[in-house]
């Protein structure tokens, strides 16, 4: 399926991973306790926003399949 709003979607999931990745290896590096707790924080977020994303996600692809499916019956 070809739609701008779901290829923006993928895009921001793709961009939360590679936050995600870095955030890891950071948190990895420290030893910092206040530091990892900061870091723990951004990847509580950036996770809330990962699950949000693929929620959307999964409303707009139904949505557009319904849409395709009420044009082909017509």
């Amino acid at each position: 399926m070809d739609d701008p709003y779901l290829d923006e979607l993928k895009n921001d999931f793709r961009d939360y991973s590679n936050q995600l990745k870095k955030l890891k290896k950071k948190l990895l590096k420290t030893n910092s306790i206040e530091s990892q707790s900061k870091i723990i924080q951004q990847i509580d977020s950036i996770a809330n926003k990962m699950e949000k994303n693929q929620k959307q996600s999964v409303k707009v692809i139904k949505s557009r399949l319904k849409q395709t499916k009420k044009k082909s019956n017509k």
